[in-house]
């Protein structure tokens, strides 16, 4: 076994503590938002400790830290647990330092609300209000229960026209799986891959159509990147210059271009309920159940882990208060 050290070349400075996290985030193949909030939650941390460096900290430093979060900012649980998470990262992969269990730390208190949900003809409504690609993704997000960015991110090849079916590639947690292609979603998703192959093939000529690929796929098959079918199916409006690679590449649609259209779309269809794009996805789930779908189904094509977090959707069916008849109502009937 070779026990030569790592040596590092005279003159050259040792790597910043960000960019050790990022490069330590890359090699694992987290997401890039990954990457952008457990960068941003070290920031913080150094910030609060008034820029001492880590390795200078512990425990003690993160406890103060994440109970700051809890009692002064007054974060969420889910934000503070993504804080921890962050700098637990941080120790255990960066700086190879184990933190033992921080018994210390005042906790956010967990939510749990009941998620919104339109009726059929409200979501009916806000369809009608929207038009163009803001309205095709709704459909998606209605229709597929898709979640907003797994929309952004679909490629030309996970549509499957032939079997009816959607692929959601590495969605949340890093999971594929499969759902439906509406068939009002049929010939406007045509008309838009027809679109995009058209502006696809306007920017090869150009010396463009490069898009950023998956893990290793730039290397295994560089010539996807390039590949009609690896593109995004909701591309931006413009391009951009990829700084490692030169390549000029489309990013796919940004999220909140969808989403400023839904808000807008929520206003103009007069809707009193604050309804996002999420809640189109809530509303996929709860309307299965009224049909009468059962829970396992639609956990699967929810893309949940745990079936707890799609029974969330029987509390929330059309039928008021679990479904349970008002004694003044039966009053009126006697």
């Amino acid at each position: 076994m070779d026990h030569t050290p790592d040596i590092q070349p005279q003159g050259t400075p040792p790597p910043r503590l960000l960019d050790q996290m990022r490069a330590a985030i890359k090699a694992r193949h987290y997401a890039r938002r990954t990457e952008v909030a457990y960068t941003e939650w070290v920031r913080r941390f150094v910030v609060f400790h008034r820029m001492r460096h880590p390795t200078e900290m512990g425990e003690p430093e993160v406890t103060a830290f994440l109970s700051h979060l809890a009692t002064v900012r007054k974060v969420s649980a889910s934000t503070q647990n993504q804080a921890l998470a962050a700098l637990l990262f941080l120790y255990r992969e960066v700086l190879k330092q184990d933190l033992p269990w921080l018994q210390d730390v005042v906790r956010a208190k967990p939510t749990q609300r009941i998620p919104v949900v339109l009726t059929r003809e409200e979501t009916a409504a806000l369809l009608r209000e929207l038009d163009g690609t803001p309205q095709l993704v709704a459909v998606l997000l209605y229709g597929s229960g898709l979640r907003l960015l797994e929309a952004m991110q679909l490629r030309v090849k996970d549509i499957d026209f032939s079997a009816n079916e959607i692929v959601v590639r590495h969605g949340k947690g890093g999971k594929d799986r499969r759902t439906m292609l509406p068939a009002r979603a049929r010939l406007p998703l045509r008309d838009q891959l027809e679109f995009v192959h058209k502006q696809h093939d306007k920017d090869v000529a150009r010396g463009a159509g490069y898009v950023a690929l998956p893990d290793a796929m730039s290397i295994k098959n560089p010539g996807a990147a390039r590949d009609w079918t690896w593109q995004w199916v909701f591309p931006a409006t413009r391009w951009y210059r990829d700084q490692e690679t030169g390549q000029r590449r489309r990013h796919h649609l940004h999220e909140s271009v969808i989403q400023l259209a839904v808000r807008q779309a929520r206003l103009r269809a007069g809707l009193t309920k604050p309804a996002t794009c999420h809640t189109l996805r809530h509303s996929f789930a709860t309307h299965l159940l009224e049909t009468g779908y059962d829970i396992r189904t639609i956990q699967e094509l929810l893309g949940h882990t745990d079936v707890t977090t799609t029974m969330i959707y029987t509390h929330v069916l059309n039928k008021g208060g679990r479904g349970v008849r008002s004694p003044l109502d039966m009053d009126e009937d006697g």
